[in-house]
């Protein structure tokens, strides 16, 4: 490690020193993975909002999706841009603050302080790099286990996330059935679609292919690969919107200029957009943590944890739920959702759903779509007189 440069900025320094709270798992304790891996020590950075009750039966779990984090409702240290779901997160949203103690933890593999491939390796001193195990969606909720325990809570008032987020509240209510009262997955699946996978590997081959990438060794000799991760962003972005709101917020609207340069420059409004989201992408995530998140995405199967019946994972679950869909999302289509709808009705479980209309796309629920907001709040709300939650 002496010939490491210390991090100074980005997201390769809140890895080593997160501006968070953390809870770190020393041996002889250690996180038993899927891979076989047994991880130890390992730590979770996270952020609380609000205070937990007397009763500790106020505590609302926040999962982030891909390219998110635990800053889901404060300044970020990184960007300094509000947090990433302000909408939902706050004294009066549907996430009331003033109400629930809410809890959102960086994820496994991540790169904002829990322990991910840009993680100090004890036994060598240097990153962990590409010697990090491979993290699936239940490790990730396994280690969250690990901190909803030291936190002193036994019972999770509510789970909620979008996208893989969503795989992370869906495998919570099926690992953790007596542990989980309400459960909000929004705009996710219950497996990874094979064109889904198609768009991950696309991203990591545009990370790997980064002659800067070095195998993955990156931090350890000094370089980045900044161009192929935001490569990746950008191909992934396209997923996140629709063509319809693509075209009603660029169209074929010139960047800048009143004619074409007959050149390779960003002549649209939307090649500049996403060269825009691509830059700004690459300062505050790590681009093995994009691998190894992608790849925990494509591994998440839950039904095949259940004997290939999705019914099985939710059989004669105490969990009310609520899924939502949006019309216009084509990354998780509403069939996805359907799909975990009827699995819930085969396994008795308790369920609403929700097809919400917007041409936002995906990252609808991240937007201000106000009937989403309306319908989150009345489920909470009404979860939350079932708990006996003033």
């Amino acid at each position: 490690m002496d010939d490491l440069v210390p991090p100074t900025s980005g997201a390769a320094l809140q890895s080593l020193y997160p501006d968070s709270l953390t809870y770190r798992v020393e041996e002889p304790v250690a996180l038993g993975m899927d891979s076989g891996a047994s991880l130890a020590p390992m730590t979770i950075a996270y952020q609380t909002y609000g205070a937990l009750n007397a009763e500790r039966s106020n505590a609302l779990l926040v999962c982030h999706a891909l390219t998110g984090d635990q800053h889901v409702a404060n300044l970020h240290p990184v960007t300094g841009r509000p947090g990433w779901w302000e909408t939902m997160v706050g004294p009066g949203r549907p996430f009331d603050t003033d109400r629930f103690f809410v809890i959102c933890p960086n994820v496994l593999g991540g790169c904002m302080g829990s322990t991910g491939p840009a993680s100090l390796n004890p036994e060598t001193g240097e990153p962990y790099g590409l010697g990090f195990p491979v993290v699936t969606i239940a490790d990730m909720v396994r280690a969250q286990a690990l901190l909803i325990d030291h936190l002193g809570i036994d019972t999770l008032f509510c789970v909620a996330g979008g996208s893989m987020g969503g795989m992370q509240v869906l495998q919570w209510a099926a690992a953790y059935p007596d542990r989980v009262f309400a459960a909000l997955p929004i705009a996710t699946a219950a497996r990874h679609s094979s064109q889904n996978i198609a768009f991950g590997e696309v991203g990591r081959q545009a990370v790997m292919a980064d002659p800067d990438w070095r195998g993955g060794r990156y931090l350890v000799e000094g370089t980045r690969p900044s161009k192929g991760l935001a490569v990746a962003r950008m191909a992934a972005h396209i997923t996140y919107l629709s063509e319809s709101a693509l075209h009603r917020r660029f169209g074929r609207n010139l960047q800048d200029r009143a004619a074409r340069t007959f050149s390779f420059d960003a002549d649209f409004q939307i090649e500049s957009y996403l060269r825009h989201q691509g830059r700004i992408f690459v300062d505050r995530f790590d681009p093995n943590s994009y691998l190894y998140l992608t790849r925990a995405m494509d591994y998440f199967d839950l039904a095949a944890e259940f004997g290939g019946s999705l019914a099985n994972a939710f059989q004669n679950s105490p969990t009310r739920f609520c899924v939502v869909s949006f019309t216009s999302d084509w990354l998780f289509p509403t069939s996805d959702s359907r799909a975990i709808v009827r699995a819930l009705n085969a396994g008795a479980a308790s369920v609403s759903f929700v097809e919400i209309e917007t041409d936002k796309g995906h990252d609808a629920f991240l937007l201000d779509v106000p009937e989403l907001l309306e319908t989150t709040k009345g489920f909470i709300d009404s979860a939350a007189r079932a708990r006996g939650i003033a």
